[in-house]
């Protein structure tokens, strides 16, 4: 498979490309963001690229992909939701609409949350967010399209979040996630269970659109 990557620094998208990379079935990654990884492999491939609503300068590189995983999000604490959707919404679906006039057979996989709000109606403003961005993704005409809604989640293999309040959150939780991974399972993933549960349904399919955090260590 080749695979395209949107927010791969970030602490889902390390993980997602991490799992990538070591799976024997994929043949090339391509990552695209506003900066690069840092790392170099064989098989990966990365575009820079300044603004994330707009792919016309782009377009020839980003044809013959098998899936799409967009991980790419930012933290809603002290946006206004005008903001917050600009960034979550638009960008997203700029895209997500690209990519599916030049790659009709792609399956694309978008990373929201736990208790996102399908209604687009709820008290929560990043979950009203989210969930229109999931309903707008999972009425353009791809292949498949899954909504990853991750709970809590545990990096692995030295991944660190971005953020200076999250990498703290993570320091002070360490010790603790292992356990409250085995008595709240349905809760809590790690970067690497998301990464190969993304591979999974890339290749074989889910029995429906959104995955919750259960549905996700499931597969």
């Amino acid at each position: 498979m080749r695979i395209l990557i949107f927010g791969a620094t970030g602490m889902v998208g390390q993980g997602v490309l991490r799992e990538c990379l070591l799976d024997p079935g994929v043949s090339e990654v391509v990552t695209i963001g506003r900066n690069a990884t840092g790392q170099s492999n064989p098989k990966l491939r990365e575009i820079v690229h300044a603004d994330l609503t707009d792919y016309a300068a782009i377009e020839s590189q980003l044809t013959r992909f098998d899936a799409c995983f967009f991980c790419l999000g930012v933290a809603s604490a002290g946006m206004s939701e005008a903001d917050y959707r600009r960034i979550t919404y638009d960008i997203a679906l700029a895209a997500a609409r690209t990519l599916v006039r030049l790659n009709p057979a792609m399956v694309f996989v978008y990373v929201s949350g736990a208790s996102t709000d399908s209604s687009e109606k709820g008290r929560w403003m990043w979950a009203r967010v989210k969930g229109a961005t999931e309903n707008a993704i999972m009425r353009l005409p791809f292949k498949a399209s899954y909504m990853f809604r991750p709970g809590a989640i545990q990096p692995l293999h030295g991944i660190r979040s971005k953020t200076r309040l999250y990498r703290v959150i993570y320091e002070l939780a360490a010790p603790l996630l292992p356990l409250l991974q085995r008595w709240l399972p349905d809760s809590i993933t790690t970067t690497e269970q998301i990464g190969k549960a993304m591979l999974k349904v890339a290749r074989d399919g889910a029995p429906k659109p959104i995955l919750e955090n259960a549905d996700i260590n499931r597969l």
